[in-house]
């Protein structure tokens, strides 16, 4: 069974929200967990920038890298995604974390593979434009607009909810009254919608909500 956490985006700026995000993602590998790692055993990671230009793949890596390694108390091994390796990326990773970025972007690149059983049985997740992808429908912060998702998940989505996300935007502050409005009434009308605050994040298992860290 794949675990889907959805992000809302920036949750590297709430060290608490970090914390607590950070221990729903590797949850199952801790000691007790239902894929507990031994010491000796490490935890592999594979982080997707797909949403992102090709020229900052390699620094956005370190960096995630470098700061995950320094959260989480396991023995980590990671990779970065790179399209011509990504299924076999996804069968030997444990974790995929899809970055946020252009929307755009993260879907005209996943295109081509078989989603979601390319990553059957791993714990995948997104922040912001990387939940987006993974969601029925959202409302992007870019384009002020509703845009469809993947559908992996029966659910529609709002990053960086209520937040000053794009707050020099030479269009203005966003309405997010309006957006969350627009998006109700867009395509299936019954399909729960998660407005999530920047850091805040749910998690779902076999499609149902299982842990909402804002509850």
């Amino acid at each position: 069974m794949t675990k889907y956490i959805l992000q809302s985006g920036n949750v590297k700026d709430f060290s608490e929200k970090m914390k607590k995000y950070n221990k729903e993602v590797f949850r199952d590998f801790l000691s007790g967990g239902k894929n507990e790692k031994t010491q000796d055993e490490s935890v592999k990671v594979l982080f997707n920038f797909f949403s992102q230009k090709r020229e900052d793949w390699e620094m956005k890596y370190e960096n995630y890298d470098k700061r995950l390694k320094e959260d989480v108390d396991l023995k980590l091994e990671t990779k970065m995604a790179i399209p011509d390796k990504f299924v076999e990326q996804c069968q030997w990773a444990d974790v995929i974390i899809f970055a946020g970025g252009d929307d755009d972007l993260l879907r005209c690149r996943m295109l081509k593979f078989d989603v979601p059983g390319i990553w059957e049985g791993k714990v995948v997740t997104g922040g912001s434009a990387g939940a987006n992808y993974l969601v029925n429908s959202f409302w992007t912060c870019d384009w002020r607009d509703n845009m469809n998702g993947q559908g992996i998940l029966p659910v529609k989505f709002i990053p960086h909810y209520k937040s000053d996300f794009v707050i020099n935007d030479p269009r203005g502050p966003i309405n997010w009254d309006k957006a969350y409005k627009e998006l109700e009434d867009y395509g299936d009308k019954n399909l729960p919608i998660y407005a999530l605050e920047e850091g805040d994040f749910v998690v779902f298992e076999d499609g149902k909500e299982k842990i909402r860290n804002n509850k």
